[in-house]
């Protein structure tokens, strides 16, 4: 939780295993024995080697590429005095959700099995939304000490449903 201009900002990530520039280095590596053998069976005769080389590591980068974007997505939860703001996106907010910080509460949704964390939850009496799905155990019971900090638990339901 960091602090800005007095308002509370706790900002929920996937963990990254890599880097784009070392998944870009692991592309290479594998380019160039692949495009190395490719070249080779081309020079011998057997020219449809190479396509199916590139092939093959254009859809390797594609997913690469893909994996690597769907880790960028975050929420943003800032705490003020008045209010409480959840933002979701990319590398941008796409979806913000503003609860009066008086009126709102935390949710918690025991978890289901035991490795998994709880289901966290922002909501007052018109709206809701969840928090931290994406992140693991350790990293959700860490958020949710965070946000016990921060906010009352109005409902601890075990059936997901909203209570009062």
């Amino acid at each position: 939780m960091d602090q800005v201009d007095g308002e509370k900002v706790i900002i929920a990530k996937p963990n990254h295993s890599s880097s784009w520039r070392h998944n870009l280095w692991l592309l290479g590596a594998l380019a160039v024995p692949s495009l190395g053998a490719g070249i080779g069976f081309a020079l011998l005769g057997a020219w449809p080697i190479l396509p199916l080389a590139g092939l093959e590591l254009a859809a390797l980068g594609g997913a690469l590429y893909w994996v690597n974007w769907k880790l960028e997505y975050r929420h943003v939860i800032r705490l003020t005095d008045d209010l409480i703001t959840v933002d979701k996106g990319y590398f941008v907010p796409k979806r913000r959700w503003c609860f009066e910080r008086r009126q709102s509460a935390l949710r918690v949704v025991p978890e289901s099995h035991h490795w998994q964390g709880p289901e966290l939850s922002v909501h007052d009496r018109l709206s809701e939304t969840r928090v931290g799905d994406f992140l693991s155990r350790e990293e959700t019971l860490e958020l949710l000490s965070l946000l016990r900090q921060e906010l009352r638990i109005r409902t601890h339901s075990s059936d997901g449903s909203l209570e009062a």
